[in-house]
């Protein structure tokens, strides 16, 4: 079998500005969209959880339909992905602009206006950031290389949640004007965010073969029919991002409220970016030695030792609760490097069971699973400070303090002990991949692109089960529209 081609540095830097380009306007959103809603807009916590849940589930229907407009779309010039990207960054780093910045207009007129456009926000988001997920598995197949592209990616993210951690979270604070703060920082990122997106696309490129460059409705769902690990993988993933998002919505709560240590967030920042590093500096090798479904469990373990230390620590422990917030934090990080390589590997998991490459509709599923897993974490988030009685600009209330640490701690522990559970099911290994990868380059090469009837069976000591083999998978015969 012939060796993968490595990916140039300057390819996996490209790849890594594109995210973060993308989280300008995600990261923005789930740090602080929910105290702009509650504090700057005047939404009360209990509507502002209703929108969340509302427009975050839309926004994962809106990546299923950008997954088929990815699809069915192939340019010979710039191939699959990277016209997404192109020409719908501007669009979406303005529509960043407009979240927030909602006018004067009553309550219901501010409640409509906060709904239509972080529901705009959200479609245009999903027609960029398909076609970018997706672009990673078009890249390269060798599982080293995807792991190097996942840390790229995460550093791109923290680096901007960094920079807002540090220099925005601050200024968050009652008396300040947080509307001109929003919307100087959304206008800036408008610029920024549309130097890193072209830098994307001048250096990210497709190398993997597609020998269907126009995918129909139909071989989209064969793909996915069937394709087991792509839903354990999606099932874990909506548990894990539930939690995850229920402890991002009300981090500056925790650290302003309950510890009353606004200025550690700076640090927490800090601190998050240099783990980012140093987790991306070894995250390749602990891959091939360790594989990436037992990294994955393992870090997710992490995070429900972290989240434990954040529900029981009491408000005048502030180190121990921020010692919470730090060790959830590694779980996290090490969780978010990995999972993109997963899902990579699924895709040609669904090649090899079928002929056809479908990277917009696998990639669009999974982001699906995780939209709404952030759309309940969120929800969950603003329920649990609306039962406690949050109340914006006030000293809070025993029962308010508590809210917020079952928000930033119970729920994220509990969310990702199922998370885990789940993936312990999962059966693609490292090795089942790379014998899947060397088949659909048999078949290639023999001029055929049809599958083998081969069992799906694989050991897996990490899962603590048995062989799990699925019947033989019959031979389907890749066609073109």
């Amino acid at each position: 079998m012939k060796k993968p081609e490595k990916l140039s540095k300057l390819s996996i830097v490209g790849y890594g500005a594109g995210d973060a380009a993308n989280n300008l306007a995600f990261t923005t959103a789930t740090m602080f969209l929910l105290v702009y809603y509650t504090d700057v807009a005047g939404i009360s916590a209990a509507a502002a959880g209703t929108l969340l849940l509302t427009v975050r589930i839309f926004d994962a229907f809106a990546d299923v339909f950008a997954g088929r407009v990815v699809d069915r779309t192939f340019s010979k010039r710039f191939g699959k992905f990277r016209p997404f990207i192109m020409f719908g960054s501007i669009p979406l780093l303005l529509l960043s602009v407009a979240t927030f910045s909602i006018p004067e207009l009553g309550e219901s007129g501010t409640l409509l206006y906060a709904y239509v456009t972080y529901a705009a926000l959200g479609l245009a988001y999903s027609l960029v950031n398909i076609p970018y997920g997706s672009l990673a598995g078009a890249m390269t197949q060798d599982p080293g290389e995807r792991a190097k592209l996942g840390s790229a990616r995460m550093i791109g993210a923290l680096l901007v949640g960094s920079a807002l951690g540090i220099f925005v979270a601050p200024l968050i604070k009652p008396g300040a004007d947080l509307q001109a703060t929003f919307t100087t920082i959304t206008l800036a990122f408008v610029v920024i965010g549309a130097a890193l997106y072209f830098f994307t696309v001048l250096t990210a490129k497709e190398r993997v073969h597609r020998a269907v460059p126009n995918v129909t409705f139909k071989q989209s769902m064969d793909t996915l029919k069937g394709n087991k690990p792509l839903l354990m993988l999606c099932l874990s993933s909506f548990f894990f991002l539930s939690g995850y998002l229920a402890l991002t919505s009300v981090q500056l709560f925790y650290l302003r409220d309950v510890l009353g240590r606004l200025d550690l967030y700076p640090v927490l920042s800090i601190t998050q970016l240099v783990l980012t590093f140093v987790l991306a500096g070894f995250m390749p090798r602990l891959v091939r030695n360790l594989g990436k479904k037992r990294v994955y469990i393992y870090s997710s373990l992490v995070t429900v030792v972290g989240g434990i230390i954040v529900f029981l620590a009491p408000a005048s422990q502030v180190w121990i609760g921020f010692t919470g917030l730090v060790v959830s934090l590694v779980g996290v990080l090490a969780v978010n490097i990995v999972v993109w390589a997963l899902e990579a590997d699924t895709v040609e998991y669904g090649e090899w069971k079928t002929g056809v490459r479908t990277e917009g509709i696998t990639y669009a599923l999974f982001s699906f699973t995780r939209k709404t897993g952030q759309a309940v974490g969120g929800a969950l988030a603003a329920y649990a400070l609306a039962l406690g009685g949050y109340k914006s600009g006030a000293v809070q209330t025993a029962e308010a303090v508590f809210g917020i640490q079952v928000a930033a701690g119970a729920i994220p522990a509990v969310l990702t002990i199922v998370a885990v559970a789940l993936m312990s099911k999962y059966r693609l290994t490292d090795d089942r991949h790379a014998e899947i990868i060397a088949d659909i380059r048999s078949r290639r090469e023999s001029g055929t692109e049809t599958v083998d009837g081969a069992s799906d069976g694989v050991s897996d000591g990490a899962a603590g089960g048995t062989s799990d083999v699925e019947p033989a998978a019959k031979p389907l015969t890749s066609t073109t529209n």
